[in-house]
């Protein structure tokens, strides 16, 4: 398990910072031509693990998405959430029409949920 970030050799020159968090989280922060871009690359607890690890890796998460880096710059969060998200009403706002499942599993609810309580949205698939 962990997380890890390659970079093109043309743009190793704008990472500033790469930085481990835990096993499950890591993240680069990119000079930008506009404003500095932070990356976080992320793997969830599935569902298989406990209700409190994965109380503590939405804590750690708030806690580096949001009060770890600075407020200016372009944040992007991407990895593997082990996540269902249905398509919902609840779920719209967050992601749009664009889901395959019908109906979110427990850690989809729970994604949705942090999302929406941090004005976060997901970029449609153009597949």
């Amino acid at each position: 398990m962990g997380t890890r970030f390659f970079v093109h050799h043309r743009i190793i020159s704008a990472v500033k910072i790469e930085e481990f968090v835990s096993d499950r989280m890591s993240n680069v922060f990119l000079r930008g031509c506009w404003c500095n871009i932070i990356v976080l690359n992320v793997h969830a607890p599935n569902k298989e693990k406990t209700d409190d690890s994965k109380d503590r890796f939405y804590e750690v998460l708030q806690q580096v998405f949001f009060y770890h880096f600075p407020k200016y710059c372009m944040k992007i969060m991407l990895g593997n959430f082990n996540a269902k998200v249905g398509r919902e009403n609840i779920s719209k706002l967050t992601i749009g029409n664009e889901s395959l499942p019908k109906d979110s599993n427990n850690i989809g609810v729970r994604l949705v949920n942090f999302a929406t309580s941090k004005n976060l949205v997901s970029t449609p698939k153009h597949y």
